[in-house]
C-alpha cells in the first residue's frame, strides 16, 4: 500500500446508485502526497527514455503533466472531440453508454517517438485502449500506461493490447 491511498476518498452511490466513484481530490490538494503519487508513478519508466508523456482527458492531464516533469519529457493531451486547434488524428470508441472520440495534434508526436500514456483510473478500459490505438495509429513506440487507480473487478486489463507493461499504483 502506499502512503497516500488513504487520501483517496469512497463516494458511494456516485455518479449512480451502485456505483462506488474513487475521489482523487483529497491526494491532489496533498502537497507532499501528491509528490510522491508522482514518483511512483515515475519509478517503472525512470531510464527508459520516455520522451513524451501522454495524458487522457480530463484528469490524466494533472496526472500526466507532473509526470512529464518528474521523467524530463514533453506533456501531450489528448482530448475529447473538439477541443484542439486542426489538423488533428483520432480515434473513435464504444463505451459501456455510447460512443466517444479521443484526439490529437498531428503534429505532437514523432513517428517512433518514446511516449507513455497516463490517466487516473483504469476502469472498463475503452479509453485506455483507445489511446492506445491512437498512438499505434501515429507510429508512435509506446512504452506502456501508467494509471493511479485500477478498479479490477471491471476487467479493464483485458483490453490492453499486446505485451508493453500497464502499472497500476492502487487496486481496488
Amino acid at each position: 500500500m502506499h502512503d497516500f491511498e488513504n487520501l483517496i476518498r469512497a463516494m458511494p452511490d456516485f455518479p449512480q446508485p451502485g456505483v462506488v466513484f474513487r475521489d482523487v481530490t483529497p491526494l491532489l490538494a496533498d502537497a507532499g502526497a501528491f509528490a510522491r503519487c508522482i514518483d511512483a508513478l515515475a519509478a517503472p519508466w525512470l531510464g527508459e527514455g520516455v520522451r513524451a508523456v501522454c495524458g487522457i482527458e480530463s484528469r490524466g492531464f494533472i496526472f500526466g503533466a507532473a509526470l512529464a516533469q518528474k521523467l524530463n519529457a514533453g506533456f501531450v493531451p489528448l482530448r475529447k472531440p473538439g477541443k484542439l486547434p486542426p489538423p488533428v488524428v483520432g480515434v473513435d470508441y464504444a463505451l459501456e453508454y455510447g460512443h466517444d472520440r479521443l484526439e490529437v495534434r498531428a503534429d505532437a508526436l514523432a513517428r517512433g517517438e518514446r511516449a507513455l500514456l497516463v490517466d487516473d483510473v483504469l476502469a472498463t478500459g475503452g479509453t485506455l485502449a483507445a489511446a492506445q490505438a491512437l498512438l499505434d495509429r501515429l507510429g508512435v513506440e509506446l512504452v506502456g500506461a501508467g494509471v493511479v487507480i485500477e478498479l479490477e473487478a471491471l476487467g479493464g486489463r483485458a483490453r490492453w493490447k499486446g505485451a508493453t507493461p500497464l502499472h497500476a499504483l492502487l487496486r481496488y
